[in-house]
């Protein structure tokens, strides 16, 4: 007997999408014109919020997340989903630098409450362990609008050349290619548990017990004696001494949440929820092996960048002075609105790129160590680290070889494959 197929069951089809409708969180199809409709969560915080009442940190997220789905523009096929995290650094950042701009005091209580308020946002969203555009928002709308400003206020008063102008304007450009090449891979380790269902713990023990006997054999696996390939055969003895007498730090480096044996300096990223090879940090973007040399390469043409900027519009507003002693002292810059905000504008700038030229520092003396910032932090919660200047300098001593060397190690990021592939591994 031939068996008897069963008919597939139609499943009704949807009805297409307007420009303004959207399938919302609870999969309810919603309009963007009741976007302040049914809004129970926000109802009951105000309600508490009026009566003196606590508001509770779960109704605080349901509003949040309300708010989140509910923040739409029209779109072909259906309203489009806006990331509410970005929609700050656009409206508050012209708002308090127009405030700060009125008053010397207003400026100094603005421009030092701005960096409490990201510090404050950065460890909200990293105790929370949530993807956020806030900062890269924040990034790319202030060279933006710094830029606008230069041109709208500081370049019709006649000091500033087309030469200057060109420059400044190249470096920008430079600032957001280089941006976006750090946004790229930055060394992601594929899942090869991804393709098949999910492990049992019996395989989990099998692929330990074999991954310890390779670290076994990493020593004599490399007999060439080149620079890159010593640098190689360092990092598998380094790999080996971790794990070839110790189980247990064979099982650190399993990856749960990845089903995967991490290779020596990989490290699973919280916020991107994968793991990345030779992970140094995450901030607007993770930053890995294949992408450190792009973030060092777009944090020093900002520093170059910024400083030329901050040069001339001082040099404009503050003539015949000095770039230092403009900066501290120029008489008169508040009589007038258009070099008030361009003063303004100047000292937000130099607070962020003082910023960045601590975290440009901090990454030099981390490559001349051969040491990532997330060894350096491990390093001094369990010390076991060197710590030199105060603590600026920590020498983990695991993979330093020599000042020329690391930075030799550095250029060649990423240009050949380093560690054996994740799926060899497992």
């Amino acid at each position: 007997m031939k068996p008897v197929k069963k008919k597939k069951t139609e499943e009704p089809e949807l009805e297409p999408l307007c420009c303004c409708e959207y399938i919302d969180r609870n999969g309810e199809k919603n309009h963007v014109a009741a976007c302040l409709c049914d809004c129970q969560d926000l109802d009951e915080g105000c309600d508490r919020w009026l009566t003196c009442k606590p508001v509770q940190p779960e109704t605080c997220e349901k509003i949040t997340d309300t708010i989140s789905d509910r923040l739409r523009i029209p779109w072909l096929r259906g309203a489009r989903k806006v990331n509410i995290s970005i929609v700050p650094p656009l409206v508050l950042l012209p708002v308090f630098l127009h405030v700060a701009s009125w008053h010397f005091l207003l400026g100094v209580v603005v421009l030092t409450s701005l960096p409490v308020l990201a510090l404050w946002y950065y460890y909200l969203t990293h105790r929370r362990k949530e993807q956020t555009l806030f900062f890269l928002s924040l990034g790319l709308f202030s060279l933006g609008y710094m830029y606008y400003v230069f041109l709208q206020e500081v370049v019709p008063k006649g000091r500033v050349g087309p030469t200057q102008l060109a420059v400044l304007t190249c470096g920008l450009f430079l600032i957001l290619l280089a941006l976006y090449r750090a946004k790229k891979n930055p060394g992601y380790l594929s899942n090869p548990a991804s393709h098949d269902k999910s492990l049992s713990s019996s395989q989990i023990e099998c692929l330990l017990k074999k991954e310890q006997e390779k670290t076994k054999g990493f020593p004599g696996t490399d007999t060439l004696g080149g620079l890159n390939n010593r640098s190689l055969k360092d990092d598998m003895k380094g790999s080996s001494r971790m794990g070839a007498g110790s189980p247990a730090k064979v099982k650190e480096d399993w990856c749960a949440k990845c089903q995967l044996v991490r290779p020596a300096r990989a490290w699973h990223c919280r916020i991107c929820g994968i793991c990345v090879r030779r992970m140094d940090h995450h901030c607007v973007c993770c930053v890995g092996e294949s992408n450190h040399q792009a973030f060092i390469l777009a944090l020093l043409i900002f520093l170059l960048t910024s400083v030329y900027g901050i040069a001339l519009t001082l040099d404009t507003i503050c003539r015949d002075r000095s770039i230092f002693t403009a900066l501290f002292y120029c008489p008169g810059v508040y009589t007038n609105y258009s070099s008030a905000l361009s003063f303004t504008c100047v000292w937000y700038s130099v607070i962020i790129t003082a910023s960045m030229a601590y975290i440009f520092l901090i990454q030099l003396i981390n490559i001349s160590y051969n040491v990532t910032e997330r060894e350096v932090q491990q390093a001094l919660r369990q010390k076991t680290g060197r710590r030199l200047l105060c603590g600026l300098i920590v020498d983990t001593g695991q993979y330093n070889r020599g000042f020329l060397r690391n930075w030799h190690q550095f250029s060649t990021l990423g240009t050949h494959a380093v560690h054996a592939p994740a799926e060899h591994i497992v």
